[in-house]
């Protein structure tokens, strides 16, 4: 098994820490987020080779503001502190911070005072991406100014003797032109890292991994139908083979015909034979009258275990694993820490299962982001079809039917939301949007169809952009599509008479409406 190479990104809150983890990771190193709270004692038998620390929306002298672990110095490997990073950093080792007069937000130009390893090949007056009310004012003993910008005297910083780098600015922005470079230059001219994290190596890495967890032992897949599951299903089978038990459950949650089409690809394409099992009126009594949507996740993840449990006892007493799909977003937007990051949702994958499950879990893509699945799949020969799929999330319809979940409800939705997908595909747009889908909302509004008055719901219909679904752009149709697909919904589902398209980007919104 290769020697993974490991950045430790300490999160102090900011927007952008998700993004210094990816752009780390598209140099091909691996790079995991942890919280300022993280206790440096718990690394074991990882090749740390640098640590990165995030910005954050506070001040370094606001009270409960994240303070920096001590810990993290000793651990003897470069360290690169970012906007708050920085400011943390040098107050430890006795630098001032303070407010300051001009607060700097958006572009500014990078002029390098001094030559960096740091700034290696990166041109002078170069833009960077700001976002601070504070700043350095002194430098502390042993640390050197290497930049300024127009409003930040002392931009960027570095202690050589120490191994300790800062700048003000955001490298890991699309905004900052040489970012890209800077952080190469920490990883491989600081860091050392030769760039290892590849994407056959992860491969390797976990068959190796799920071999030694399960042994001779029965494993149960939960086959939905999308990316994740499917991906992860084929990298377990090519770890275990036929100890592989692959199950597909019709929760009644799903899109219109979904779960013929997926169990069709699973046995033709990809020979996962599978069960299928028709849950869907168990898991409807169980949504009957709930409408928030935290409860909703709960129920879903709650009855979608024990449909696996049951199952499992129809095997012999080998089964022991249950094989989900979780992502690395699904777990950073999971966890809360008081001060710095709070939860946004319950994910389906995360912490909508119930406390006593009876099957230890296996997630092999628990520190992966999406497109890194992707990967994974392509280089195990899964048809672009597949691959290609846009994100469904784990609840299904349940959290795009706003409010209570029925099955009229669903049918409604599940029909103008084909006809919106496929328009999408029929303008070859489905390949340039990160995903898309149609959400009822608990609205009915007055309308008028021929002569008389109509009384019906109103959808939503939702497509971003984005790389990995941490942050995402709403995409901008053409005028005349949206018109077009508006125009076929209202006249050919029954319980819709008015059409809305959501421009909100994430953040401050996210991706689904619950």
């Amino acid at each position: 098994m290769f020697n993974r190479e490991t950045i430790l990104i300490i999160d102090f809150g900011s927007q952008y820490t998700q993004l210094i983890t990816r752009r780390v990771r598209e140099a091909n190193v691996y790079s995991e987020v942890h919280p300022h709270t993280f206790d440096p004692l718990q690394l074991k038998d990882v090749n740390l080779k640098g640590i990165i620390l995030s910005g954050g929306p506070m001040s370094v002298y606001d009270e409960d503001a994240p303070e920096l672990n001590p810990g993290l110095l000793k651990l003897n490997v470069p360290v690169l502190g970012i906007c708050y990073g920085l400011q943390v950093l040098c107050k430890h080792f006795g630098g001032t911070v303070e407010a300051a007069a001009d607060r700097e937000y958006g572009k500014s130009k990078l002029q390098i005072t001094k030559q960096s390893q740091l700034f290696n090949d990166v041109k002078d007056n170069s833009t960077v991406w700001m976002s601070h009310g504070d700043l350095l004012t002194k430098l502390p003993e042993g640390f050197e100014i290497t930049g300024k910008s127009d409003h930040s005297p002392i931009c960027a910083v570095e202690n050589i003797e120490k191994k300790i780098y800062g700048v003000q600015f955001h490298p890991e922005v699309m905004h900052t032109e040489e970012g890209t470079k800077i952080i190469r230059n920490f990883l491989f001219g600081i860091c050392g890292c030769k760039g290892n994290w590849t994407t056959q190596n992860f491969i390797d890495e976990q068959i190796k991994k799920i071999k030694e967890k399960v042994g001779n032992k029965k494993v149960l897949c939960a086959l939905s139908g999308g990316v994740d599951s499917t991906v992860a299903a084929v990298l377990v089978k090519k770890a275990i083979g036929d100890n592989l038990i692959s199950i597909h459950i019709d929760n009644g949650l799903m899109r219109k015909d979904e779960s013929k089409k997926i169990g069709e690809l699973f046995e033709e394409k990809l020979n996962l034979h599978h069960r299928h099992i028709d849950g869907s009126e168990r898991f409807l009594n169980a949504l009957k009258g709930v409408t928030d949507p935290e409860e909703k996740r709960k129920i879903i993840g709650k009855t979608f275990i024990e449909v696996f449990e049951e199952e499992a006892k129809k095997f012999d007493e080998d089964v022991e694993f249950l094989v989900q799909g979780t992502l690395y977003p699904d777990v950073i937007e999971s966890v809360q820490v008081k001060g710095v990051s709070a939860t946004i949702k319950t994910h389906h994958n995360v912490g909508g299962l119930p406390e006593k499950m009876k099957l230890n879990l296996i997630e092999p893509f628990r520190e992966l982001f999406k497109d890194e699945v992707r990967n994974v799949g392509r280089e195990l020969g899964i048809p672009e079809e597949l691959i290609g799929r846009h994100p469904f999330p784990g609840p299904g319809l349940a959290v795009r039917v706003l409010g209570e979940v029925t099955k009229p409800k669903l049918d409604i939705l599940r029909e103008a939301d084909d006809i919106f997908i496929r328009a999408i595909k029929e303008e070859g747009l489905y390949d340039k949007i990160w995903q898309a889908f149609a959400v009822l909302l608990p609205v009915s509004t007055v309308g008028v169809m021929g002569d008389s008055r109509t009384y019906e719901f109103v959808l939503a219909l939702r497509a971003v952009t984005s790389v990995d679904g941490m942050t995402a752009d709403w995409f901008s149709f053409d005028h005349d599509f949206l018109a077009s697909v508006s125009n076929k919904i209202i006249n050919k589902v029954r319980g819709i008479n008015r059409v809305v398209y959501d421009i909100s980007s994430k953040p401050p919104a996210t991706i689904e409406w619950e």
